[in-house]
């Protein structure tokens, strides 16, 4: 059963004149949505503001488990509330379906109910479990069913591909030193490459640097090693212009 103040999932199933009821797709169980709990202010009629068959998101905000009730609120699920459960929400349907894969490719279909409960005891969501997996933890060690275990880790690895962080700055660079100037730019654009920047030409004195990583803050970071590689080098003066960042 859900807890107070969860986000869950719902669809409106039937209104009536004090409230609706709704179920809640996560848990296949029914609750409650109070008049009072529909929208902020007064409401006289009820059917102006839900609809049967509407799927929203609202808060859990009673529950008796021996009686096997909830009470959910819409007014009390912001606009950002909403956004961030249906995400959630779909990655966890997204890992559903990788399981689904793994238990069809292993030969299981007959026994997916219970490999479900048995990976239950292992990992609390379907995502949890794919997130593990890949990060490259082993979140199924000495898990019994080892052609499903496989299945699923390999469909992991095909599935699910690395975010990667792209960070630009744009650089104006210049130098006094009409001797060597040149080479003492070369020579440091040379070091900033080194970390494993781009430096991309735009036409003097302007260049892009671009850093690219699996996480933001390590791509900024390299950013900021080419910064002080650049301090280093006397006779280069030089102005970097706020960066952008791509995922």
């Amino acid at each position: 059963m859900p807890e107070v103040g969860e986000f869950v999932i719902i669809k409106i199933t039937k209104i009536m004149p004090h409230g609706a009821y709704c179920r809640l797709s996560e848990y296949n169980m029914d609750a409650y949505l109070p008049i009072s709990e529909v929208s902020s202010g007064w409401i006289k009629n009820i059917h102006e503001f839900v609809k049967e068959g509407q799927q929203d998101v609202a808060k859990v905000i009673f529950v008796d488990r021996e009686k096997r009730s909830v009470d959910v609120s819409l007014k009390k699920a912001t606009s950002k509330n909403k956004k961030d459960k249906i995400n959630e929400y779909s990655l966890e349907k997204h890992a559903e379906g990788i399981f689904n894969k793994a238990v069809e490719a292993s030969g299981a279909a007959d026994r997916r109910a219970q490999l479900a409960i048995d990976v239950s005891e292992y990992s609390k969501t379907y995502m949890d479990l794919v997130n593990d997996i890949f990060e490259g933890r082993d979140p199924l060690s000495g898990f019994k069913d080892n052609a499903f275990k496989e299945a699923l880790y390999s469909i992991v690895a095909k599935t699910i591909k690395p975010k990667i962080y792209t960070v630009a700055y744009n650089v104006e660079l210049t130098t006094s030193d009409t001797r060597s100037g040149i080479g003492t730019i070369k020579e440091a654009f040379g070091n900033v490459e080194k970390e494993g920047i781009v430096v991309q030409y735009l036409g003097a004195p302007r260049y892009r640097l671009v850093a690219t990583d699996s996480s933001y803050l390590k791509a900024e970071e390299r950013i900021k090693k080419a910064n002080k590689i650049l301090e280093g080098y006397k006779g280069i003066d030089f102005s970097m212009k706020s960066g952008k960042v791509q995922a």
